[in-house]
Order: structure tokens, then sequence, then C-alpha cells
């Protein structure tokens, strides 16, 4: 048994590689400001670069914000190419621009990333503003792929094409393998957003955390499947595989942000998380008439 929970390790370590988060995350964002005064340009400046940032880490953000306008004396030229604008609301913008929503940029934020999600793990790393949004989105789709693919393990013929994951199916041996790999490709994603090193020997208390945490859930989950009929060990193990995945995350954001989940922070964030696994449990079921 101890061979086989080996190997499965070995085949969820293959099936990831950092370097492809890493270079993502370096990426470089070149973004430009456009405002009617230079009040305003400010304000859209320090959204980006908030006071609390180091000066170090402002003189970085500098090198990669550039003012479009109001003309100002002594204004650099910006780049040919801009990967990002923003524009002071009220301005009529051109069609590839994004209005700063100065009493929303929440709603600022959810634009950018929703129509240049390739952008979100840099920006995520340059800007702190987009921080919590990528880190969510990381989390949360994560987890949703995991209890798609416990259900499919458990119910393989009867999964509608359109519920498809990222990876076939049919390459992962089991649960663990599949869980594992994603639970570690969260954590090279999340050191990437948070501005942290990403690799294994970069991570290696995180994702030793992962790998030990492994074969806890391929006990509880294979019980769960085989002592409960109809369905409902099938709800049950999609759940643990998401609150699990859920715990992860959540503890990774933390540490990142400085921090550590106490005990009964991380029993009430897996407990949040059990809910949340069933809830599209029972949806996923639902769909295929179980």
């Amino acid at each position: 048994m101890v061979n086989t929970f080996l190997q499965t390790i070995g085949k969820a370590i293959k099936s990831v590689n950092p370097e492809d988060v890493r270079r993502m995350s370096e990426r470089s964002v070149s973004v430009g400001l456009m405002a009617t005064t230079e009040a305003r340009l400010n304000e859209m400046w320090f959204w980006l670069a908030p006071v609390e940032i180091s000066e170090a880490k402002r003189q970085q953000l500098a090198a990669l914000v550039h003012p479009l306008g109001p003309q100002l004396p002594d204004m650099p030229t910006p780049p040919a190419r801009l990967d990002l604008e923003l524009w002071e609301e009220g301005l009529t913008k051109p069609e590839h621009a994004f209005t700063f929503y100065r009493g929303d940029p929440a709603r600022t934020v959810a634009e950018v990333l929703e129509k240049h999600d390739e952008l979100g793990l840099a920006l995520s790393r340059q800007f702190v503003v987009f921080r919590p949004y990528v880190t969510e989105k990381i989390v949360t789709s994560i987890c949703n792929e995991n209890v798609v693919f416990s259900v499919t393990t458990s119910l393989p013929n009867l999964i509608p094409s359109s519920l498809s994951l990222p990876y076939a199916v049919s390459e992962f041996a089991s649960d663990t393998a599949f869980l594992t790999m994603n639970q570690l490709r969260m954590a090279f994603l999340l050191a990437g957003a948070h501005d942290r090193p990403v690799g294994y020997r970069e991570q290696k208390t995180q994702i030793a955390s992962v790998i030990a945490g492994a074969f806890g859930w391929r006990a509880i989950a294979r019980e769960l499947v085989s002592k409960i009929p109809f369905g409902g060990g099938v709800i049950g193990k999609a759940a643990i595989s998401y609150a699990g995945t859920w715990v992860v995350g959540r503890g990774l954001e933390r540490l990142y942000r400085g921090g550590q989940l106490t005990k009964s922070e991380q029993r009430r964030v897996y407990d949040e998380g059990l809910q949340r696994g069933k809830g599209i449990a029972r949806k996923l079921l639902a769909a295929v008439g179980r």
C-alpha cells in the first residue's frame, strides 16, 4: 500500500511543472493611465500602488505604469504597446481600454480579469488590488475541478460532456493522484499570485503538507463511497475533496499574507468547504438524473 501511494504521489508531482506558473506570474504587464487632471491621475496611481507597499515595490511599479494624460511637464513617452489601459470614468475611451470606476474599483478589476484572464497571475503578483480576486478564482476553480473529478470517477458513464476538466480523466490512476496534482498546482499558483517564490524546493514546507494530507483524503473518501448507497457516498466523497482543497487554499492564502489559520479557523473553513462541495455535487448528480 505504501509503495502504491508513493507511486501515486510521484505521478502527481511529475504532472505539475512549476516553471509554467513561474513564467506566467513573472510576465511584465505595462499599464497606461488616462485622466483629465493630475489629481485624478494620482488617484489611479495610488490605487495601483497603495501607500502600504514598500518603496522598492513602488519603484518597480513605476516602471510598469505609464501616464497617458493629462500632459504634464517632463512626462515620459509611454511605450508603443501597452498590455492594459485604464481611463477615468466619464471619458470616451477606446474599445480596448477599461474604465476606472473610482466609486467601485472592484468593478474595474472584475472587468479586466473577465477579458484578460491570461494576465491575472501577473497582475496579482505586481498589483495587490488584483490579488484577492485572482486568489479567489484560483481556489474556487480548483476546488470545483476536484468535485467534478470525484463525481466523474464514481459515475464515469453518467457525466455529460459539458462538465469538462482541463485534464483527461484516464491519465490518472486514482483520485489521489488527481487531487494531489491539483493541490500542488494551486500551491504554485497562489505563491505566484502573492509574489512569492514558486517551485518544489522554494515551497517545500507547503508541498510536504499537501502530500501528507493526500493519504487521509483517500482513506475517508473510499470508505464513504463503499458504505453509503445510491449516490450518497459520491456526494460525501466529492464534498471531502472540495473541503480538503478549500482548507489547503485558504491556509496558503493566509500564509502568504503573513499569518496562519488557527485550529478553530481550520475547522470552520473545512465545514464551509464541505457544504459548498455537497451543493456542487448535488447539482452534478441532479444534472445526470441521480
